[in-house]
C-alpha cells in the first residue's frame, strides 16, 4: 500500500524536474539567440581593420584595438550629442514621472463621479500611442501644431507631451497605488493632512519602485528616440545620440569596427542602469500588475 502511494509521488517530482529541466534549457537557448547580436557588436568594435576582412570572420579578435573607442568618438561629436541626450532623457523622466503620478493618484486614490467609467478611454487611448513619445498616427497633426507655435528646432516638442501623461504609466502606477491600504490615508486625514499633503508625504514614499519602473522606461525610450528628434530637431548642434549614430553610420558604412564601437558606447548607460535597477524594476512591474 505504501510503495504504491510513493511511487506516483516520485514519478511526478521526476516529470516535474526534467519540465523545469527543459524550460531553463530553452530560456538559455533563447537568451544566448537574443545576445548573439549584442556579442557580435561587442567583438567587432574590438576588432583591428586587417582582422575585419579575414575570412571566415574571427569569434574573438586576436588582439582588443581599444582605440577604436578613441577614434570612434572624435570621427562625430559624442560629447555634446551625448549631453543633449542625457538632457532630452531627464526632462522626459521628469515630466512622466509627475504628470503620470497626479494622474494615476485621481484615478485610484480620490473618489469621484465617473471616475471608473472616464478610465476605460484612458487604457483605450494605449492603442493610439503605439511609440513614444511620437507615434505614425499623431505624428503629422502634432507637428502642425508645434509649427504653428513655432516650436520646431528645440526640445519642447518632444518634451511637452510627456508632461501630459502616458495611458500605459497611468495604468500601471494606478494598479499600484490599488494595492496600498485606503486606510493609511484615512488616518491622514483624521491627523488633519489635505490630499496634497497625502500625496506627496504618504503616497509618494510607497509608490517608488513603480515610479522607478515609470523612470527607467520612459529614459530608455528617449534614450533610444530616433523618429522623434529626427522630425523636431533640425540643427545639428541639438542632434542626440540616435541620430549621430545613424549619421556615424551614412559617412563611416565600411568602418564598421567603429561603428560598432560607437553603438557600445551608446549601449552600455542604457544596460549599466538596467544592471543597478533591475531589483527594484521587476518588483515595481510585479506590483503594478498585482501579483
Amino acid at each position: 500500500m505504501m510503495e504504491a502511494f510513493i511511487r506516483p509521488l516520485g514519478t511526478r517530482s521526476l516529470f516535474e524536474a526534467r519540465q523545469q529541466l527543459g524550460s531553463r534549457l530553452f530560456l538559455i537557448a533563447a537568451s544566448l539567440f537574443y545576445l548573439s547580436p549584442m556579442y557580435w557588436m561587442v567583438v567587432t568594435a574590438f576588432k583591428s581593420d586587417q582582422e575585419l576582412a579575414e575570412f571566415p570572420p574571427t569569434l574573438w579578435p586576436h588582439e582588443l584595438v581599444w582605440q577604436n573607442f578613441d577614434q570612434a568618438t572624435k570621427t562625430f561629436p559624442f560629447l555634446p550629442y551625448l549631453g543633449n541626450t542625457i538632457f532630452y532623457a531627464a526632462l522626459t523622466v521628469l515630466g512622466s514621472v509627475l504628470s503620470n503620478f497626479v494622474v494615476a493618484y485621481g484615478f485610484s486614490r480620490i473618489k469621484w463621479p465617473g471616475r471608473d467609467l472616464l478610465f476605460y478611454p484612458v487604457i483605450a487611448s494605449i492603442f493610439i500611442f503605439v511609440q513614444f513619445p511620437v507615434n505614425p498616427i499623431t505624428m503629422v497633426p502634432m507637428f502642425s501644431f508645434f509649427s504653428g507655435l513655432g516650436l520646431v528646432n528645440s526640445f519642447l516638442p518632444l518634451v511637452l507631451p510627456t508632461f501630459l501623461g502616458n495611458p500605459f504609466f497611468i495604468f500601471l502606477l494606478r494598479q499600484f497605488m490599488l494595492q496600498i491600504p485606503p486606510s493609511l490615508s484615512e488616518a491622514a486625514r483624521l491627523d488633519g493632512a489635505n490630499e496634497f499633503q497625502i500625496m506627496g508625504r504618504v503616497i509618494l514614499p510607497l509608490t517608488r519602485p513603480a515610479l522607478l519602473v515609470v523612470a527607467l522606461l520612459a529614459g530608455v525610450n528617449a534614450w533610444n528616440d530616433f523618429l522623434g528628434p529626427l522630425i523636431y530637431l533640425q540643427s545639428d548642434k541639438l542632434y542626440t545620440l540616435s541620430l549621430g549614430l545613424t549619421f556615424f553610420k551614412t559617412m563611416h558604412r565600411i568602418q564598421f569596427n567603429l561603428m560598432m564601437a560607437a553603438s557600445c558606447l551608446v549601449v552600455l548607460p542604457v544596460i549599466l542602469v538596467f544592471l543597478c535597477f533591475q531589483r527594484f524594476f521587476l518588483q515595481g512591474v510585479n506590483l503594478g500588475s498585482g501579483k
